[in-house]
């Protein structure tokens, strides 16, 4: 293969994973929100709103459970932090599986949680766990694909992406410029939230694209994250 199909099919492979990792966020949105008590433990806006929104007494929210979500989020962002700045890679891909990977054993770790809680009344500490599990899992998952930074692929937020899908089309008087691709997160987020609340669906796609990234080649993109 030459060299340019080669980081050609390197960046597909990149931007593919980053797609199939969408489609995993509206599967674990759907579980939590669902099953966790009205909680979100991927996209932490909503968690923030439902904070404020419990705390103005609407029923049906907890404001503990948002909070947990939240400050499990963070745990988790702080040590994609840690293994970007802290950590010596010498190929970016291999930081990027071994998060996945990390992101994939903490939801394999909630999914055997689920299971073995079935067909009993769940407890209140179960819950919580779960919530502490894929909050820090996607919280890693979000440190590094937010310092990853490729544009209109974020995995878990679409606010921008459909802003972005707006002002940059041809009725705004833009160039349509990257279209495809915000269209396909929208659509792929919606599909995984549809499919319902599969934990170990989830986890499998992580496991998936953490050994996709050491199979490929670092591309050109990740070669630019530490210049400078």
């Amino acid at each position: 293969m030459a060299a340019n199909e080669q980081r050609h099919f390197d960046d597909l492979l990149l931007k593919g994973s980053l797609l199939v990792l969408t489609f995993s966020t509206g599967l674990v949105d759907a579980a939590s929100f669902l099953a966790l008590g009205h909680v979100f433990t991927a996209n932490m806006t909503g968690n923030v709103v439902f904070m404020a929104f419990a705390l103005a007494g609407v029923p049906g929210l907890s404001m503990s459970r948002s909070a947990i979500a939240l400050l499990s989020a963070l745990i988790g962002g702080a040590l994609a932090g840690h293994m970007d700045k802290r950590l010596v890679w010498k190929r970016r891909n291999i930081w990027l599986s071994a998060s996945f990977a990390i992101e994939a054993i903490v939801l394999t770790i909630a999914f055997c949680v689920a299971w073995f809680s079935r067909g009993q009344p769940i407890q209140a500490s179960t819950i919580e766990s779960l919530i502490v599990l894929t909050g820090f899992g996607m919280g890693v998952r979000n440190g590094t694909v937010r310092r990853l930074a490729v544009l209109d692929l974020t995995t878990t937020v679409l606010t921008l992406t459909v802003a972005g899908l707006a002002s940059d089309s041809f009725i705004a008087g833009g160039d349509n410029i990257r279209w495809l691709r915000k269209v396909g997160s929208i659509v792929i987020m919606f599909m995984g939230a549809a499919t319902g609340a599969l934990l170990g669906g989830a986890a499998l796609l992580a496991t998936f694209c953490a050994i996709v990234q050491i199979l490929r080649k670092e591309t050109e993109h990740e070669a630019k994250l530490d210049v400078g």
